[in-house]
């Protein structure tokens, strides 16, 4: 198999570094090669946060250069633009529809550009955009965003649920297991 990638981007506080866990725990599973690499930024609170996950029969890089990402999966919407260039012609993006304004934009210095999801699909990009804040909510805690966005990721793969549930149970604490495995299925029957 060639080597795909997948880019998870976020803001610092957001649990994108779980989620790669995740992705990464399910797919050194079903046997693949992985290679994770994560650039954290001002990543404490509030900064950008990029992760590449990068996965096939051997990987010798765990950088997604620019036009390789099979997904860019968004957890907040001016990421998903900030990382599109990195997205392959067909790939698609999953992201939460939360805005979360930056630094510049809460001291007055810009303004939040909304129509961000709506510029990348007139240039044909392919999104799949969820409130994830909500259904995270829905599912026990707002913090289960990053479960949400993996769940409807699985929906690309050829993975059965049942594995994704296990590396679920093998990646996130003890008491977190269940709120987790109903984020994860909010965000995989999401729009199903």
């Amino acid at each position: 198999m060639e080597t795909k990638g997948i880019v998870i981007c976020g803001v610092g506080g957001q649990g994108s570094l779980l989620a790669s866990k995740l992705l990464g725990k399910v797919l050194v599973n079903e046997g693949y090669d992985i290679k994770v690499s994560e650039v954290h930024g001002m990543s404490q609170r509030g900064g950008s946060v990029i992760t590449y996950v990068r996965y096939g029969d051997k990987v010798y890089s765990p950088v997604v250069q620019s036009g390789e990402a099979e997904f860019v999966i968004s957890f907040e919407k001016i990421e998903a633009a900030r990382y599109a260039h990195l997205l392959k012609k067909g790939g698609i993006i999953i992201t939460n529809t939360q805005r979360i304004d930056p630094m510049p934009v809460i001291i007055g210095a810009a303004e939040y550009p909304d129509g961000v999801l709506d510029e990348l699909t007139a240039k044909g990009v392919q999104i799949e955009a969820l409130d994830a804040l909500a259904l995270a909510e829905q599912a026990g805690s707002a913090k289960a965003v990053n479960i949400v966005l993996m769940g409807q990721l699985a929906k690309h793969f050829h993975i059965d649920y049942d594995k994704w549930i296990a590396a679920i149970e093998q990646t996130v604490k003890p008491k977190f297991i269940d709120l987790n495995k109903k984020a994860f299925e909010l965000g995989y029957n999401y729009g199903a």
